[in-house]
Order: structure tokens, then C-alpha cells, then sequence
């Protein structure tokens, strides 16, 4: 079974300084219907002002995935570590027993663009961690590249779930495909361009959740599509 959310069907909020789209329940966004997909709780699609950002602030047991389209993110956390966090590059944080942390635009002038992901823990009270790395073009064009994992197989980072997350830069004319082992789910948010996922067609910002399907395709239109995909227990 297939089910499409569309892009505008989403919890938004423009608080001005922040532009944020809720896939699923988030802060003063409440559906019954959309509180996670799996192990999937949040995804965020937000887009921040030059200069402004989120204070210092606390997470414990949720796994945390941020992955930039456009600018930079400036990262602080109670762990020690700061960094901005760039388009290729994806940053996981594990909270575990409790992090502390300040999120805000890098640049003056202009915006960011990110989508912040949270994944339920396969186990609460962890240490918490925290990771960083590049993923360059060459490994995300036209292939779903690994870029997290409950293994940390094929050089990706390593989550305590049972989640694979792929990034993907498609091209028009050249599909990819993903096979699901029995039992699994996928969910797919579309980053940008035109996607067709087994004869659906997705815009940036739509999400598709599948069960009981095993064989994927994925398909860019004539402007190309990036996209993060979701093979889930």
C-alpha cells in the first residue's frame, strides 16, 4: 500500500524569523492522524533567516538527523562540539540521556534551507554521541547513497535504529530502483524537482509512505530531483 502526503497538507507556521513545515505532530502542529511513520517521528522542513536561529535548548532520547539544501547551519552543542553544517554534508546527534544544543543561520545575509529529521531510539538512556561527515555529489548523483544506518555500513553514519536513510541527486532519464526485504517499509520525501516513485509523481516537499511493497522505482522529471528515502523496520 502507497500513501502520498502532499507538500501543502503539512503543518506550516511563519513565526517570521523561522519558516517551518511539519510532515508529521510537532510543537503547537497536532494531527492524530500524523505522528510518525515507524520509528519516523519528526520531519521538519525549515527555512531560517540571515542571522537568526534556535536558542540553546534540550533533547534526550531521539536519534536527530540534519541534512542542508541551500546555506549554512551553525551548530553548537553541550557535547563541545560547533560546526556549519553545509549542503553534503549530514549531521547526526544522538541525544540519549540528555543534549543541549543552539542550531542558527551561518550567513548575515542569507538564508538556510535544512530538513531536520527525529528517529525514535532502539534503546533509551544511551551516552549521548554525536557525528558528522561529507557526502559528496559524485556519491549521491544518480544513486541512492547510504548516508546513515543502524550498522554504519559502506562508510555511513551509525544510528541506533534500524533505519537506512539514502540521499539521492536524480537526473532525468537515468531511475534508480530500491528493493524492500519483506517486512519493511519506506518513506520518501522529496527535496526538490519532479520525483515519480512507481508511477506517483511527487513535487519537493511531498512524502510517500509504502507497506507491502518490495520493488521501487524512482524517476526524476526534465529539472533532475534530489530526495531522501527511508528503508525502515
Amino acid at each position: 500500500m502507497i500513501s502520498i502526503l502532499r507538500a501543502g497538507e503539512r503543518g506550516h507556521f511563519d513565526h517570521g524569523w523561522l519558516d517551518t513545515h511539519h510532515t508529521f505532530s510537532f510543537g503547537d502542529y497536532y494531527d492524530e492522524r500524523r505522528m510518525g511513520f515507524r520509528a519516523l517521528r519528526v520531519i521538519n522542513e525549515d527555512r531560517v533567516r540571515p542571522g537568526q536561529g534556535f536558542g540553546t535548548h534540550g533533547h534526550r532520547d531521539m536519534e536527530i538527523v540534519t541534512y542542508v539544501l541551500e546555506g549554512g547551519l551553525a551548530h553548537r552543542d553541550s557535547l563541545g562540539n560547533g560546526s556549519v553544517i553545509v549542503p553534503g554534508d549530514v549531521q547526526y546527534m544522538s541525544a540519549g540521556t540528555g543534549v543541549r544544543h543552539s542550531e542558527f543561520n551561518a550567513s548575515k545575509t542569507e538564508p538556510v534551507h535544512f530538513y531536520q529529521i527525529w528517529i525514535l531510539p532502539n534503546a533509551a538512556g544511551e551516552t549521548p554521541r554525536y557525528a558528522q561527515k561529507r557526502f559528496d555529489d559524485a556519491g549521491r548523483d544518480g544513486a541512492l547513497r547510504l548516508v546513515a544506518s543502524g550498522s554504519g555500513r559502506e562508510g555511513s553514519l551509525a544510528i541506533r535504529q534500524d533505519v537506512d536513510l539514502y540521499a539521492a541527486n536524480l537526473a532525468a532519464g537515468r531511475p534508480v530502483t530500491h528493493t524492500l526485504a519483506p517486512g519493511r517499509h519506506l518513506w520518501v520525501q522529496a527535496l526538490s524537482g519532479g520525483l515519480d516513485v512507481n508511477g506517483h509523481a511527487l513535487a519537493a516537499g511531498d512524502g510517500l509512505a509504502a507497506s507491502g511493497e518490495t520493488a521501487f522505482r524512482f524517476a526524476a522529471g526534465d529539472q533532475g530531483a534530489g530526495l531522501l528515502a527511508f528503508d525502515l523496520a
